[in-house]
């Protein structure tokens, strides 16, 4: 046997309609336009007010869709026009660098051109101290002073110290001078003539190399000072370098034969 029809209470009944109606709904998820044209109808809707309808909430959808493609191609934009100026900061930030790497290896050229003449020169006493100790066996002052000077300049290590080593090199020299113009015997010697030759044109030479120093120092120094290329030299802490200037500016001069 077939079992009973359950029997609804008639007052669950326009419950079980409105529940029933959403789930149809949930399960259909979409209607024709003469569907819903009839379901107005049931409940005094004119046909024209619901195609408005319809037309309205298609047109603003429309106008989402368009609203939300525009944003993501401003979205996209904003990445481009990013990752552009993000390039050109990169390679800027290169070229600046290697112009950095570029004018800092000529500093160091140049710097290696004086430190040669220096040498030079500085090598030339110990010849001095030969020739006082041959020629002035009482003047173990002059020879002490001369050693003492060629000393200091091999103990000298930064371009601070360097140049403080060369002034007492070049008081040392311009005191051997003064006591080679107050013995003719020893201005007439051949190897104080050749010291005298070799000792002019070392500071000849010295005074070329350090004036090419201190332009290349100006050089570098303006490049990491000058806007906008402070503020990548700032970001890698780069300091001016120093210029070169002898403790006493004023050179020997070569006595008068």
């Amino acid at each position: 046997m077939s079992q009973p029809e359950i029997r609804i209470p008639e007052e669950i009944a326009p419950q079980v309609f409105a529940l029933a109606s959403r789930y149809y709904a949930d399960f259909r998820q979409d209607f024709t336009e003469s569907e819903l044209v009839k379901a107005g109808s049931e409940v005094d809707i004119p046909p024209e007010f619901i195609q408005k309808a319809i037309q309205d909430i298609q047109a603003q959808a429309s106008q989402k869709l368009e609203q939300q493609k525009r944003i993501q191609h401003q979205r996209q934009l904003l990445i481009k026009i990013g990752a552009g100026i993000l390039s050109v900061i990169l390679l800027w930030s290169i070229w600046i660098y290697n112009s950095f790497a570029k004018a800092s290896v000529q500093v160091e050229a140049a710097w290696a051109q004086v430190e040669n003449q220096l040498q030079r020169r500085a090598d030339l006493l110990p010849n001095l101290v030969n020739v006082t100790q041959a020629y002035a066996d009482h003047e173990q002052s002059l020879a002490n002073t001369l050693i003492q000077a060629h000393q200091s300049y091999l103990e000298a290590a930064t371009i601070d110290e360097k140049a403080a080593a060369m002034g007492e090199v070049d008081r040392a020299i311009e005191q051997f001078y003064d006591y080679a113009t107050a013995h003719s015997e020893l201005q007439s010697n051949q190897l104080f003539t050749n010291l005298q030759y070799e000792i002019a044109g070392t500071e000849n030479r010295l005074t070329v190399e350090r004036m090419r120093y201190n332009q290349a120092v100006q050089h570098y120094n303006q490049t990491i000072q000058s806007f906008p290329n402070s503020l990548l030299a700032t970001a890698l802490h780069l300091q001016n370098k120093p210029f070169f200037k002898t403790a006493d500016s004023t050179s020997p001069q070569t006595p008068e034969k």
